[in-house]
């Protein structure tokens, strides 16, 4: 299915967080016995004061890949939607959509616990919380980027990957208390 709903950035909804908490609680009660720990919210919603595009990113990590066949059927008894993204399969993982895939409000990354990608979104997400000044950076390239073409997603990721590649270096090697991320 084609996505419908535009590139929009708009300012950080506190509700995003609640909505996460209800959809969480739900896909932990259906895959019981399948994760590796708590499903994890992550991406622009999950950082406060960060304007975002109004879809709740969600992360969740599976043992194994193999093993946890059937996850499509589970997760849509539930009404998520499978939406594989390219490179799913190759790289060991699932995409989901709630309540569908044209016009979502949330999407569920499932990866395999061996993936090196998943880390990396909690650094990035845990990093942006602790500095807000970076945080508000990375909105002023959102919203920079939307306003380009607000349905050109790989452009508008291409965009986006140098700051967070920047952002990840640096939370790689975080600062010290007396020097400022820059």
């Amino acid at each position: 299915m084609t996505r419908q709903d535009p590139i929009r950035i708009v300012p950080h909804d506190p509700g995003w967080a609640a909505s996460f908490a209800r959809e969480r609680d739900r896909v932990e009660a259906e895959l019981a016995g399948r994760l590796v720990g708590r499903v994890e919210h992550i991406g622009s919603t999950a950082i406060p004061g960060l304007p975002a595009k109004a879809i709740i990113d969600m992360s969740a990590v599976v043992d194994d890949y193999d093993r946890s066949a059937g996850i499509e059927r589970d997760l849509a008894a539930i009404g998520w939607v499978h939406a594989p993204e390219p490179g799913d399969h190759e790289n060991r993982k699932w995409s989901f959509c709630f309540p569908d895939a044209a016009w979502r409000t949330h999407h569920l990354h499932v990866w395999e616990v061996a993936d090196p990608t998943w880390p990396g979104l909690l650094r990035f997400r845990d990093f942006l919380r602790r500095h807000p000044d970076l945080a508000a950076e990375y909105g002023r390239v959102k919203a920079a980027l939307a306003t380009t073409d607000d349905h050109d997603r790989p452009k508008y990721r291409a965009g986006k990957a140098p700051f967070i590649e920047h952002i990840l270096r640096l939370a790689a090697n975080p600062p010290t208390d007396s020097e400022q991320p820059r």
